[in-house]
């Protein structure tokens, strides 16, 4: 058997192989044999039908299940010459060739793995700020919630004052054009609200655009510039100075209920004999959790970041063509629930496109990245974490767990969920193995 693997550029590969005819004799014979074996046909006993009429009768499956044979021995034996060889994919064959002496020959495409070394994994340092939650932080909740609870009194005799809620109608223009003109597609709330409330603080909607309003009357009509932040999702407005013409339509008085034993256990319904304290408490509970997850993201996060930067290399084009369009799909249906009409989302379809495709690369590239630490490290999933997670999968899902199990070994998804073990071990690993520092919060902020 004569086999070549031709290595081309982003982790392509064209397997050539020639079957010599004795080899392709043999597999024949064998072949026939079995359906001889397995044939019902009228007229003769089970086993005793003739070689030519079994010929004859099942030729186009012979010589289906020859060529199905031949190829996979081929790329067996491709695997077993090159223990370097890391096929992600064969392709179907580009041309099979039975020639007149006997032999068999194919061509066949093959997708292959990047092969890269691996950077230094081990140590890698991690930042992260303290999971304590802090009294500004207790404080900030507590003020929400007593937000949720609060009453609010029309005022009519005085203009706007700090704390107050503005009931206002506004239209914005860019550069003397209404805003989604000037863009070019929908902008959202920035276009333009009627009955919109905003309470006159400096962190309400834009940047400095609640403080500006303050002063006014009701019925007067202000003209706001605020500019936009970085953190807006739609990028073309970034740094650019919007122009509001605002009109404040009522003035409301915010009136807070009185922190107090009464409002935590009745009000809040916190329970019986609950205390202001016990709210505290509670709230700070939950602070420390939310944070304590949110630094276990950046750890990993960080980890990731660190391992992209430190090593590159290519990646199957189609891999990552069909990656980026999960990520795409996935970007339109977040869109989607997030209340986005199909105008707004065709409008972004450019920006959809782009950031799939970044998504999708570093996707790839860490998934790689975290196999070959995973094999460097001999980090191994079990057949019983395997079920274990399906068991869980089938919980979540409400379905027993053995039909779940056929449905996924029906659409041949068994080896992703085995995969993303493997990974989620790969990167406790890396986590466990890093240098974590813990640093202030003004420098995480930062």
């Amino acid at each position: 058997m004569n086999i070549t693997v031709d290595k081309q550029p982003e982790c392509t590969a064209t397997l050539r192989a020639e079957i010599p005819a004795d080899k392709v004799s043999t597999e024949r014979k064998n072949i026939v044999k079995a359906f001889g074996a397995q044939a019902k046909i009228p007229g003769f006993r089970p086993g005793k039908t003739p070689v030519s009429v079994i010929e004859k009768r099942f030729a186009t499956d012979i010589k289906a299940e020859l060529e199905q044979r031949l190829i996979s021995a081929a790329c067996g034996e491709a695997m077993k010459q090159d223990e370097d060889l890391k096929v992600l994919d064969f392709k179907n064959p580009e041309t099979i060739d039975f020639a007149d002496d006997g032999s068999f020959s194919f061509t066949m495409p093959m997708i292959l793995a990047p092969t890269f070394e691996l950077p230094e994994y081990k140590g890698l340092e991690v930042k992260i700020p303290s999971a304590d939650a802090t009294d500004e932080e207790v404080q900030r909740e507590l003020d929400g919630v007593l937000e949720r609870y609060a009453d609010y009194t029309d005022i009519e005799d005085r203009a706007l004052e700090s704390g107050d809620i503005a009931v206002i109608d506004f239209t914005s223009t860019l550069d003397g054009k209404p805003l989604e003109e000037a863009v070019g597609k929908p902008v959202g709330v920035l276009g333009g609200k009627e009955d919109y409330w905003v309470q006159i603080k400096e962190d309400s909607f834009l940047p400095g655009f609640a403080k500006q309003l303050e002063g006014a009357a009701k019925d007067e009509t202000r003209e706001v510039t605020s500019s936009v932040g970085d953190d807006f999702p739609l990028a073309d407005l970034h740094g650019k100075d919007i122009v509001f013409s605002v009109t404040v339509k009522g003035i409301k008085e915010q009136k807070l209920p009185e922190l107090n034993d009464e409002f935590v256990s009745e009000t809040l319904q916190f329970g019986k004999d609950k205390t202001v304290d016990d709210l505290k408490e509670l709230i700070s509970e939950q602070i420390t959790m939310q944070k304590g997850k949110q630094i276990e993201e950046s750890k990993v996060n960080q980890i990731v970041e660190q391992l992209l930067e430190r090593v590159d290399f290519a990646l199957p084009e189609e891999m990552v063509n069909a990656e980026a369009q999960g990520s795409a799909d996935d970007m339109v249906a977040r869109g989607a629930q997030a209340g986005m009409s199909d105008e707004e989302i065709a409008s972004q379809q450019a920006e959809i496109i782009a950031t799939a495709q970044v998504q999708a690369r570093n996707n790839l590239k860490t998934n790689f990245i975290l196999q070959e630490i995973a094999h460097a490290e001999k980090i191994a999933v079990t057949d019983n974490e395997v079920v274990q997670r399906i068991g869980a999968m089938a919980q979540q899902q409400k379905k027993a767990p053995k039909a779940l199990m056929r449905e996924l070994q029906k659409s041949n998804r068994i080896s992703s969920i085995r995969n993303s073990i493997l990974i989620g071990k790969a990167i406790d690993f890396l986590v466990d193995n890093a240098k974590v520092e813990e640093i202030k919060a003004e420098e995480a902020e930062a």
